[in-house]
């Protein structure tokens, strides 16, 4: 037995369970049953050692991930870095390398040197980025090589990979008959639809999952089911494509399920307000309640430098509906790169939606967090205010108290707690 799920299965509780058992606040009895039925993963590759082991899934603390990584036009390895840091300092339970510029082998492994949390990868990137670096069509991949890059990257130590292996040439005869305003926004989820389009052939991460699974199990990687047709904006959202999509993942996931590997389901991008719960209630019944994985979603497509803020309000929605796992957005979504501050206010506006559903959840220890702020604010505890804040620095640069201590600058001597003194 190699994977997690496996000795869950067996229900040997291993270390890993204890320590993420410690971070819930939960029994490790408990987090042994979720992985042994297929409702939590604990993504921790076993060639890899790192402190803060988190497990995602049903009634646990809704996880946070930021995606770091160097692009085709600016690749700097110690502005990654830097990103990484600033990702930590937010609080993030994940890093994913998305990397396409430099050298990717050393960008990751800096990444898994430097990271105290899970990491995870998208392989079809570097394979892209290196053929489209050699001067290769990316038509002339084929399954070898590509599963040599999955190989690679799962040897190298990567806890969890994304894989895009719902896109077949049914869904996409579907998409072709759709009135999609954007066909496809996954850049991992475009190379494979064209490859399939150029060669006439299927998805070989489709047509050869049990290679896949073999890959996953032997480094107990745990695999994120891509949705390589999630809508890239509110007046695509669940069309027959990204349904069939769902569908072709749902079986995947109880095929990984059944051989002991670990499996996640990502879900949908720009989702309108109205559809964000029913969406998730729909994915996570299809999907038999496995682990569900969401970018935003964002709830309206206007909001180009805040989409920070439109991915937390989705966000909220979403993790309350039972979302599991919550992709950061930054203020540099649809635009650039983004620079360290992006990555830090999206880490936090993540986690303060992730706050808001575990609130909704009924998730341990969540709703005692407000309480005890609440007590603090009626006591005029201003340290206990900055400390059981989300973002205790930001808390303590802002705070502007009165003299006497007994207010605020936005109320004075008329603040509403410590009127009474003065009637």
């Amino acid at each position: 037995m190699k994977t997690q799920l496996e000795k869950a299965k067996a229900g040997i509780i291993t270390p890993e369970m204890e320590a993420a058992a410690a971070h819930e606040g939960v029994d490790s009895s408990r987090i042994c049953q979720l992985l042994a039925r297929g409702l939590a993963v604990l993504p921790k590759n076993i060639k890899r050692d790192f402190r803060e082991i988190r497990s995602i899934g049903q009634g646990l603390k809704t996880k946070v991930n930021a995606n770091l990584g160097t692009s085709g036009v600016l690749a700097d390895q110690g502005l990654e870095k830097k990103k990484l840091n600033q990702a930590l300092r937010a609080g993030t339970d994940s890093i994913m390398d998305l990397s396409t510029g430099g050298d990717l082998t050393r960008i990751r492994e800096m990444f898994l040197e430097q990271s105290p949390v899970m990491v995870g990868s998208v392989p079809i990137y570097g394979l892209a980025a290196k053929m489209v670096h050699q001067g290769r069509p990316l038509s002339r991949m084929d399954s070898d090589i590509l599963f040599r890059e999955i190989e690679e990257q799962c040897r190298q130590g990567v806890d969890y990979i994304t894989v895009h292996c719902g896109i077949t040439s049914r869904s996409l005869e579907m998409l072709e008959r759709s009135e999609r305003i954007m066909p496809c926004v996954s850049r991992g989820g475009s190379i494979h639809m064209n490859w399939i389009k150029k060669n006439k052939k299927e998805n070989p991460l489709f047509e050869n999952f049990d290679t896949l699974l073999e890959i996953a199990g032997s480094y107990d990687v745990t695999l994120s089911l891509g949705d390589g047709l999630r809508p890239g904006c509110i007046a695509d959202a669940l069309d027959q494509a990204q349904v069939d999509e769902l569908m072709t993942l749902a079986h995947l996931a109880r095929r990984a399920y059944e051989k002991g590997v670990q499996v996640m389901i990502e879900g949908p991008g720009h989702v309108p307000l109205g559809q964000i719960s029913s969406q998730i209630k729909l994915q996570k019944r299809l999907c038999n309640d496995a682990p569900f994985y969401v970018l935003g979603p964002l709830p309206t497509d206007i909001a180009a430098g805040y989409d920070h803020i439109t991915a937390a309000i989705g966000g909220a929605l979403a993790g309350a509906a039972g979302a599991d796992f919550l992709c950061y957005v930054t203020p540099a979504e649809h635009l650039g790169l983004p620079d360290e501050d992006d990555v830090y206010q999206g880490v936090m506006a993540c986690r303060v939606a992730g706050h808001i559903a575990d609130i909704e959840k009924g998730v341990a220890g969540a709703l005692e967090q407000d309480m005890k702020i609440s007590k603090c604010r009626q006591a005029l505890d201003w340290e206990g205010i900055i400390s059981n804040s989300l973002d205790p620095d930001l808390v303590r640069k802002r705070l502007q108290i009165t003299d006497d201590e007994k207010g605020c600058s936005m109320c004075g001597k008329l603040c509403a707690v410590s009127c009474e003194e003065k009637m």
